[in-house]
């Protein structure tokens, strides 16, 4: 039954001329006082959500996006600035990329947080999207393969640093520590400190392709699983559940279905599904124009792409639309008894979920985003709570 909800923020700034007739995603150029309105932005949502009895607010890491889309470079310092402002709210770093980390710096400003903030901040790893980010720090994200290797390595000296009073490591990229001199002795072990106080640490990362390899290095950390792109029937979310499933089976770990997931949603609530797609599809093509730029739209043609940075062409040529990402049950619109019925319907076809998060797509100024995450803590949130309801074998799950 899903009780939590969540909502995650990128960091983009308020934007002018958006849609696909709008400006093109590489020509926006903002200066330095505009682009730190992400920072007060992010304070003003999560203000707001504490307020209204949201679960997790999620920021992700980012850098050097002048264009004004994600511009929050380090979400465990502002995770722990956030904590400061708000009471109960817990506040997510969805996620710390961490190619451009050393894997013990990131371990140890963790579990510093973790202490601060008597566990209200939640961690959260990802391989990372954006060339001129990780190429920038050093790390390999052309060479998917290699990034890979890494971040696999990493992830699994963090969890040895986490969970061991002692430890080392030798692999491919660290050797921890190295054996050199120290005090009269060589060096054979390190340990963290401080470790994190609350074990095993709380993880989730971000699931695209879902491959059987992605999804076993998960399950054997027990790190959590944030999806999105749609709950259609039989639609890829769903496949991606079935494999999580398997992946936990192969550990001799049995999981209901949506178990240790977040299903994750763009949003727009108002007086009905008509009056929302006109209104937020200036939102949903902002977003296009700078995730199909990444190729994180994997159906978009290289053409399609070519087109949407012409804002004469883009706006009446063949390109993902609002009504298509709806219609996949990707983007939640409508009135408020309209997300509850398919929320409702979403939680017996998976019946192990407990958790959604509903975000608001590159582009949703400061001003609209509050009200949204209000509508939907007071006209949406209330049907969730105080519920006991019989879930019976769904016919996704046969």
């Amino acid at each position: 039954m899903i009780t939590k909800f969540d909502s995650l923020y990128a960091g983009h700034v308020d934007l002018e001329n958006i849609g696909y007739g709008g400006t093109p995603i590489n020509d926006r150029r903002f200066d330095n006082d505009h682009l730190s309105t992400a920072l007060s932005k992010a304070e003003a949502m999560a203000r707001k959500m504490d307020e209204l009895g949201y679960t997790t607010f999620w920021m992700a890491e980012h850098h050097f996006q002048r264009e004004g889309t994600e511009c929050l470079p380090n979400v465990l310092l502002m995770a722990l600035h956030l904590t400061h402002i708000t009471k109960n709210l817990k506040i997510g770093t969805g996620f710390n990329i961490t190619p451009m980390w050393h894997p013990l710096r990131l371990a140890e400003d963790y579990a510093v947080a973790d202490i601060l903030t008597n566990g209200r901040v939640v961690f959260g790893v990802g391989r990372g999207y954006h060339t001129r980010e990780v190429e920038t720090f050093g790390a390999p994200l052309i060479d998917q393969e290699a990034n890979r290797e890494l971040f696999e390595e990493q992830v699994d000296i963090i969890f040895k640093a986490f969970n061991s009073e002692e430890f080392s490591h030798k692999g491919k990229h660290y050797t921890l520590p190295p054996e050199v001199p120290y005090r009269g002795y060589t060096l054979k072990e390190l340990t963290l400190v401080p470790r994190p106080k609350r074990l095993p640490v709380e993880c989730w990362q971000p699931i695209q392709g879902g491959s059987e390899r992605a999804l076993a290095f998960m399950a054997k950390h027990g790190i959590q699983g944030m999806i999105g792109g749609g709950s259609a029937d039989g639609g890829a979310m769903h496949n991606v559940v079935l494999k999580w499933q398997e992946a936990h089976r192969r550990i001799g770990k049995e999981l209901a279905l949506g178990e240790r997931l977040c299903f994750g949603f763009h949003a727009y609530i108002g007086e009905s599904k008509e009056q929302c797609i006109r209104e937020a599809a200036k939102y949903y093509e902002e977003n296009m124009k700078m995730f199909g730029e990444l190729r994180l739209n994997r159906a978009m043609t290289d053409e399609q792409i070519e087109i949407m940075r012409d804002p004469k062409l883009a706006p009446t040529a063949k390109l993902p639309r609002i009504e298509d990402a709806v219609k996949s049950s990707g983007f939640l619109t409508g009135s408020p008894d309209e997300i509850i019925e398919h929320l409702m319907k979403l939680e017996k076809a998976y019946p192990g979920l407990d958790r959604i998060s509903i975000s608001l797509s590159v582009g949703v100024p400061e001003a609209v985003a509050l009200e949204q995450l209000e509508r939907f803590a007071k006209e949406v949130m209330p049907a969730f709570k105080g519920r006991k309801i019989e879930v019976k074998t769904p016919e996704l799950a046969k």
